[in-house]
């Protein structure tokens, strides 16, 4: 009978580390699952940010394009501006003189 219930117990504790074994491994398993992750989400908020300074570089880019492109034409415009008043002028002029 002694023998018996040593077994017994035996048995019961290889179970008990058997299972501790088991849990382990899966509580590994899920640790390196949300490490992965965890880089991954690491991996996205870089690229994001990256993106994100780009599109700001390429927006200030396209701003000082369009203010450029406004400057140039206005300065045409007003090229134009004193081209007909100075051509008004010189009609006049040619008025006055006859």
């Amino acid at each position: 009978m002694k023998h018996t219930h040593w077994l017994i117990i035996g048995f019961i504790t290889t179970l008990a580390i058997g299972c501790n074994k088991e849990k382990a491994a899966i509580n590994d398993q899920a640790e390196a699952t949300k490490e992965a992750i965890d880089i991954q989400k690491e991996a996205v908020d870089e690229a994001s940010q990256e993106a994100s300074e780009q599109t700001k570089t390429q927006a200030a880019i396209d701003q000082a394009r369009i203010e450029a492109n406004k400057d140039s034409i206005q300065a045409q415009l007003d090229a134009e501006k004193k081209k007909a008043d100075a051509e008004a002028e010189a009609e006049k002029a040619k008025i006055d003189a006859q």
